[in-house]
């Protein structure tokens, strides 16, 4: 089996180097037939440059957004099971054998839960902290998920379930879609813990909470109405 680590990236020159040597690292310690690509959405710093000297693929997505960068990283990957996780630093690696696990055990999509892995100090605000667990109960209210953190951004995945969904989402509310779609088109899904630790971009997120929650409660009542499949 050929797993794909697939990280959204925008100017992440500063955290990028961080997350691949840890990738490299996870890969080396469970023997993984694997590849890291790097999906850019347009960066403008030398991302792309420390990707490829590293060693990693790059896929360039044309259409800015979070949700678009990992459509077309899921597009463009290799692998038969997918990592996603954001080039930032911010997930740890420590639990990857709990995704492996459930992999072997038949999981199609596995979600991390940063509730149950760990935040560590500074890692997420406290509006942020509230928001997630608000708009995760909010999707299960519709939905009725085994994923408690609906915005985690380090999950695993079979590619071949996903590759070919028309999706609506080009954002962050893309976190959510995934785990609507996988829902509905019946997946094996599962959460495990995984620790969230502060970010090393050294620059302001991407994210912004009230815009992008408000973009997360439109999708999901979208979907509900509408009954997208």
């Amino acid at each position: 089996m050929k797993y794909s680590f697939v990280l959204p990236c925008l100017n992440e020159e500063n955290s990028l180097p961080g997350v691949i040597s840890e990738i490299k690292e996870a890969i080396d310690k469970y023997n993984l037939n694997a590849e890291i690509l790097i999906s850019d959405n347009g960066s403008t710093d030398r991302s792309i440059e420390i990707s490829k000297e590293n060693g990693c693929r790059v896929c360039n997505c044309e259409k800015k957004g979070y949700g678009n960068a990992l459509i077309c990283g899921t597009k463009n990957a290799s692998g038969d099971y997918l990592f996603m996780l954001d080039s930032d630093g911010s997930y740890s690696l420590q639990n990857l054998k709990f995704f492996l696990d459930k992999i072997d055990e038949g999981y199609e999509f596995i979600s991390g839960n940063r509730y149950k892995g760990g935040i560590e100090k500074g890692a997420m605000s406290l509006s942020h902290w509230v928001g997630v667990k608000g708009l995760s109960m909010f999707g299960n209210m519709f939905f009725h998920t085994p994923i408690k953190d609906w915005h985690c951004g380090l999950r695993g995945y079979k590619r071949e379930l996903f590759k070919d969904i028309n999706w609506i989402s080009s954002g962050m509310e893309y976190a959510s879609e995934m785990i609507i779609r996988a829902k509905k088109r019946g997946m094996k899904m599962c959460e495990v813990p995984t620790i969230l630790r502060p970010d090393t971009r050294g620059r302001k997120p991407h994210l912004r909470t009230i815009r992008d929650g408000l973009r997360h409660v439109n999708l999901i009542t979208k979907m509900f109405i509408k009954g997208e499949k």
